[in-house]
């Protein structure tokens, strides 16, 4: 059976979308469809963004629902930190707070034009020491940290500490499904 290595799965950093930490959302925004464009078409597209300080080093994330709360701020004072853990609400609590807070009230256009300027570091999400993973890592230790921290990509980082790529579960999944459907034999 092929084993999977980190190194093998995971999207070298040269082929991520990235923005400077002085960057706007607009402009990650157009980074992670920059991205999605010149990414290989036979893999998931990217639904990230990883953004790098003055020093080149990464300093943040920034995921979809990122993007999105960004666009909403109250989120901010609403929300915890939820990487890591389920939440769980029921469909009476969450309702409760759109109505409550009047969340997304104003039209969509008033909110991208109050928005888009935000710079990414008031809405990136610092990643924590389980966001990161050796490139010369075990899968199955890997798989166990994605899993388990409930993250969609983990930081990949050579010997030396610095991050050569992401591990992305998407990819993980495919991995493995595409080995599941090649076990199976022909007969049935």
């Amino acid at each position: 059976m092929k084993t999977f290595t980190v190194d093998e799965l995971m999207v070298p950093l040269s082929e991520y979308a990235t923005v400077s930490d002085d960057a706007s959302l607009y402009d990650a925004i157009l980074a992670l469809e920059k991205a999605q464009e010149e990414f290989d078409e036979t893999r998931y597209r990217h639904r990230a963004i990883l953004v790098f300080d003055k020093n080149d080093k990464i300093v943040g994330k920034i995921s979809q629902v990122d993007a999105l709360k960004a666009l909403e701020p109250k989120y901010a004072e609403l929300l915890p930190e939820t990487r890591g853990r389920q939440m769980g609400f029921s469909n009476k609590f969450v309702q409760g707070m759109l109505d409550q807070f009047s969340l997304w009230a104003s039209p969509l256009d008033d909110i991208c034009e109050r928005s888009m300027d935000r710079k990414v570091v008031d809405f990136m999400h610092t990643p924590t020491e389980g966001e990161y993973v050796r490139q010369d890592a075990s899968f199955d230790a890997a798989m166990h940290q994605l899993i388990v921290g409930h993250h969609q990509s983990l930081l990949v980082t050579d010997a030396a500490g610095e991050i050569v790529g992401v591990l992305r579960l998407t990819d993980c999944f495919a991995a493995i499904f595409h080995r599941l459907k090649e076990c199976k034999p022909a007969s049935e």
